[in-house]
């Protein structure tokens, strides 16, 4: 796991000092990515920055690494779990290598196949390549995005990072209304874009080819297909315990020592159970918080017992959770509220201080359906015989019950259609409210825009399906992967997620709806599969997450805090600060349950502070 800076200069510049100073200037601002190397390549096209965490060929795997006379050279963030394979296979054909580092087998299969070589690959990846000779730009990032690839394409520059606060460097932090906009329903910035106005990200699947004083032309190789078919429990467990098992095997191919997060749930504990057949002394990490109900430790740890496993465990109190919230939205790069990512903030602080590599259970519920809306559609099947007139006078009538009565979520949610309904795991903001929040509100900016065309191509899937993809084209992207990067890569820990490889999810994409979320069950078949891997007391425990107690702490520990941080946040141009304090005031009283839409505010107001108020400095 590294972090890299690439530019690009359309025409030709003095090979100087000052230009290498500056890479060392950029690339400095993401060093928590690779504090065990550096390294730096410049001539007259491009400039060359890295930051390396040794894990793979550690004594071979620097770079700027440079290929066939220093024809191609390469900067890389990622893992190829099949390089050993991969280098096989070219040296058969005649390819010569000079160390073990998946990094050179990049270069290899590019100087063999240029842009078709991504579908040869197996891993984490995002990385660029220049090739001297054609004075071409190649770059790609991994199927699912676990990899983070930022870029801004300007008149005579293009800027490829790692992270986003590389290129704000150079960048003055533009605030991005469409961005703002769509955050407040999603609880994060939808790819391509970022809170930036001219920074995008390279979509997931994706690779580019951009040539001297020429647009980047970026194309898709990979996107998540879902094809049901009918195959039996056994066949599907047996499929299922066999790709997994493979999975987490390729995905311990290190080094260095590779530990695993725990939690009460069955993802994690599913990667475990397997992993420590490969190490026995696998070392395990759990956190969990002080406030009853929102702990997951003695599960954890009861977890690791059974299976005979060391398990480092961590309470956060309230204090150390808002001390830390600064420098986490830091890490973040664009906000993001998501509660879960300040129990992984701390556990990969935990973690870090015994492993370099961790594995971890992300991506199982998207593909073998694990959320509890997924169970959504079977509740509302009441509404899929009714006639629309029917439909049409319930909701109306939904209109005229009391805010809070039982049964109007339910009508309503059972008389809108799911494309209009679902566009995520989780909504925060519908549009009428954040009409009246921003200060500037654009009518034509409906949140249904990001899922749209996902939802098109889902034509012919039954409603879960059509929400697990929706999930994996956002959800996954914008908010699940973002953390598990971020902060991870804040304690310079390297994150591995077994679940999202595509061998996987080969075999999740042929499961049955009926055969995922079952009654009252969700990832039905990944539980039948886990039994007699997993300790039974996590088999069939519902889904818990990482919770993260601010809902009380809203009304208590933090109080103070967010009164404070409304009041002071320069933010009144953006938000109606009024709407804020009622949301908060509803919120102590026991109106209504704002803790997640208060959290998405204050956290974008805590990122105006570092990024735009510039009030702290974490870049030393």
């Amino acid at each position: 796991m590294c972090g890299f800076v690439g530019i690009l200069y359309n025409h030709p510049q003095e090979i100087t000092d000052m230009r290498k100073q500056e890479m060392e200037n950029i690339t400095s601002l993401i060093g928590h990515r690779g504090p065990d190397d550096e390294g730096y390549f410049v001539d007259e096209h491009v400039s060359f920055g890295f930051r390396r965490l040794s894990v793979v060929d550690i004594e071979g795997g620097h770079q700027p690494l440079s290929y066939e006379n220093e024809r191609y050279w390469i900067i890389f963030n990622g893992e190829i779990y099949n390089h050993i394979e991969l280098r096989d296979e070219q040296i058969a054909k005649g390819h010569e290598f000079s160390s073990e580092s998946d990094t050179e087998v990049l270069l290899a299969l590019y100087s063999a196949l240029k842009e078709k070589m991504v579908h040869k690959l197996r891993g984490m990846f995002a990385f660029v390549i220049w090739d001297k000779e054609e004075q071409l730009l190649f770059g790609a990032r991994d199927h699912f995005g676990i990899k983070p690839f930022f870029y801004l394409e300007k008149e005579d520059t293009t800027y490829f990072v790692s992270e986003k606060k590389a290129i704000l460097l150079i960048e003055p932090e533009e605030l991005d209304t469409d961005s703002l906009q769509h955050y407040l329903s999603f609880q994060y910035v939808p790819e391509p874009n970022t809170m930036t106005r001219a920074i995008k990200k390279l979509p997931a699947g994706h690779y580019f080819t951009k040539k001297l004083d020429q647009p980047m032309n970026i194309h898709s190789f990979w996107t998540p297909k879902f094809h049901p078919v009918h195959s039996s429990e056994n066949q599907l467990i047996h499929e299922i315990r066999n790709v997994l098992t493979d999975s987490v095997h390729v995905h311990m191919r290190s080094d260095v020592p590779v530990g695993s997060f725990l939690s009460g749930g069955i993802d994690s504990s599913f990667i475990v159970s397997l992993a420590k057949e490969v190490n026995p002394q696998l070392k395990t990490f759990t956190v969990g918080f002080e406030t009853s109900g929102y702990s997951e430790v003695n599960i954890a740890q009861e977890t690791a017992h059974i299976l005979q496993l060391e398990n480092t465990s961590y309470i956060i109190s309230s204090e150390e959770f808002l001390e830390e919230l600064p420098k986490i939205v830091f890490h973040l790069d664009d906000p993001l509220a998501d509660p879960a990512l300040i129990p992984l903030y701390f556990v990969a602080r935990e973690a870090a201080k015994h492993v370099k590599v961790v594995l971890s259970g992300e991506g199982a519920d998207e593909l073998f359906g694990g959320y509890n809306i997924y169970r959504e559609p079977h509740s509302l099947r009441i509404f899929n015989h009714m006639p629309q007139r029917v439909k049409e006078i319930l909701k109306v009538l939904s209109r005229l019950i009391p805010e809070g009565f039982k049964g109007k979520s339910f009508i309503e949610r059972g008389t809108t259609p799911l494309e209009k309904r679902y566009i995520g795991n989780a909504k925060m903001f519908e549009e009428n409210e954040k009409r009246k929040l921003l200060r500037i509100y654009q009518e034509n900016l409906h949140y249904t825009s990001i899922t749209k065309l996902i939802y098109q191509q889902s034509m012919g899937y039954d409603a879960v399906t059509k929400m697990q993809n929706i999930d994996i084209h956002t959800w996954l992207k914008g908010d699940i992967l973002v953390k598990a990067d971020k902060m991870t890569m804040a304690h310079s820990l390297e994150l591995r997620v077994p679940f999202l490889d595509t061998y996987v999810f080969d075999v999740a994409a042929k499961i049955l709806s009926n055969q995922k979320i079952k009654a009252n069950t969700t990832k039905y078949i990944l539980r039948k599969a886990a039994q007699g891997i997993v300790p039974e007391h996590v088999v069939n425990r519902k889904k818990l997450g990482f919770p993260v107690p601010i809902r009380h702490w809203l009304k208590d520990e933090l109080y103070e805090w967010a009164v404070n941080l409304i009041h002071t946040s320069q933010t009144e141009a953006i938000f109606n600060k009024h709407e804020v304090f009622q949301l908060l005031a509803d919120h102590v009283t026991n109106k209504k349950d704002n803790s997640r839409k208060l959290w998405t505010i204050l956290i974008f107001m805590v990122w105006h502070q570092v990024y735009v108020e510039k009030i702290y400095d974490f870049n030393g």
